[in-house]
């Protein structure tokens, strides 16, 4: 099996790379930079280049629910480009909302990006719905509004980009979100970033394992 192992920065799989599994061979690093267009752009031309048979996306997020711990590690099974639409009177309206888009036009099933990998029903990870955004924010007005609109519960920089590119390019992927926050809360005194990246890297590594034995 041919695994793509992307990440938006090498802190958030530091440990990974200091690893031996950073030696297989069907293991391939695609560290693309923050952001939906970076990604877009770097795993895009990956998928091109050479043929995988599952992309792993692993980082850090914030969280909206109290059901998701600090530093606990989900799988988002669904997943949106929160912040493309228009804002008017205070609201925000998708694209689907204003006519401009289908919102069941493939890759989209009533607006979302659905990952149906079989990978999603293990109960080994809680399974939750996120939102990709290009702008953080610690406005809490803005962040009712997108808790409200999307009743999501964790949010990414790049989480709908790798939905997007691999569900038009057939190819399965699993995304996985370690949190490091709560949504809106800019105090990095209390965020638990060492102890998600920690979590994260050896929930990948135990997944890895598993897919490579």
């Amino acid at each position: 099996m041919q695994i793509l192992l992307v990440s938006a920065t090498e802190m958030e799989i530091k440990p990974f790379l200091l690893s031996d599994l950073k030696k297989l061979d069907t293991i391939d690093v695609l560290i693309t930079g923050i952001g939906i267009p970076a990604t877009m752009y770097h795993l895009t031309k990956s998928l091109i280049e050479k043929k995988y048979d599952l992309v792993i996306q692993a980082g850090v997020g914030g969280s909206f629910s109290k059901k998701i711990k600090l530093a606990e590690v989900v799988l988002v099974s669904r997943d949106i480009f929160a912040d493309i639409g228009a804002k008017e009177k205070g609201k925000f309206i998708p694209l689907s909302v204003m006519g401009l888009q289908d919102a069941n036009e493939y890759p989209y099933e009533d607006g979302w990006l659905i990952n149906k990998n079989e990978a999603l029903k293990t109960k080994k990870f809680q399974a939750v719905k996120g939102i990709t955004i290009s702008t953080i924010t610690d406005d809490k007005k803005h962040i009712k509004e997108m808790v409200k609109h999307f009743a999501a519960d964790v949010e990414s920089m790049e989480g709908a980009a790798l939905h997007y590119i691999c569900l038009q390019q057939t190819v399965p992927f699993i995304q996985l979100r370690a949190i490091s926050n709560k949504v809106g809360d800019r105090d990095k005194r209390k965020w638990k970033m060492k102890k998600a990246i920690e979590n994260l890297n050896t929930e990948l590594s135990k997944l890895l394992k598993e897919l490579t034995s």
